[in-house]
């Protein structure tokens, strides 16, 4: 059953930060409106902790594309125009933990450690690509993850050292913000690294997917976060169900 108390509270505060996040120049319109209805769902089927764990990945997305933003433009390999995130992007990395929130309140398992390590993974895969891409198209020396030829940063499937630092780093706080946000409990406890783990892993699937069947327009950027953030949230529930 919905707590109207909480849904209440969840979409007042989805309505403030989507029209501060297009008054700064964050979101456009589109970017705005499907960020209010993403985060209305994590928030009102998962919970608070869940919308913060979301709210926790926005904003380090942000940080991250407005970072070096002019040396990225100089490169043409920035995001919009001024860095603002149109409805693509927050589908791209919104639609999955939106899924893992609808079929665990569709299960009566929205309050259960495994849907929220479910949840966590899916955010944790989104962090990890994001900051990665982000930050790798600032190196010199990017390499595809297929061949390992030298390409241009920004080319789909490219990887470099400050972009794998970055995802795992990424993955790593994002798990982290999501365990205290969610549980409440102990950050040290094992559990943690599945994860971290799973971030790190759609990552690095992401960027093969981008050299394969990205490059080859068999599928979009949409839907190639999509595959690897649900098949991070798959594959923590499997570990979950094996070594927990």
């Amino acid at each position: 059953m919905i707590d109207l108390g909480n849904l209440a509270l969840v979409l007042a505060l989805c309505a403030v930060l989507s029209v501060l996040s297009y008054w700064f120049g964050l979101l456009n319109g589109s970017g705005a409106a499907s960020s209010f209805a993403v985060g209305a769902i994590i928030g009102g089927l998962g919970s608070i902790g869940w919308l913060v764990t979301l709210l926790a990945f926005t904003f380090l997305g942000f940080f991250v594309t407005k970072f070096r933003f002019q040396a990225k433009k100089m490169l043409n390999v920035q995001e919009g125009t001024k860095g603002e995130r149109t409805y693509r992007n927050v589908l791209a990395n919104g639609l999955v933990p939106a899924a893992v929130a609808v079929i665990s309140f569709a299960l009566g398992q929205q309050g259960s450690e495994i849907a929220g390590i479910a949840f966590i993974s899916s955010v944790a895969v989104a962090a990890a690509d994001t900051t990665a891409s982000e930050l790798g198209v600032l190196s010199k020396n990017v390499y595809l993850i297929t061949t390992g030829r030298k390409v241009r940063p920004g080319t789909d499937g490219g990887i470099s050292a400050i972009g794998t630092a970055s995802c795992i780093a990424a993955s790593a706080m994002a798990s982290l913000v999501g365990w205290l946000a969610i549980f409440w409990s102990n950050p040290f406890d094992p559990v943690i690294a599945i994860p971290i783990a799973m971030g790190v892993t759609g990552c690095m699937l992401d960027s093969v997917v981008g050299a394969t069947l990205e490059r080859s327009g068999k599928v979009t950027k949409l839907g190639n976060n999509m595959m690897t953030m649900g098949l991070g949230a798959m594959l923590s529930v499997v570990l979950y169900v094996l070594f927990v």
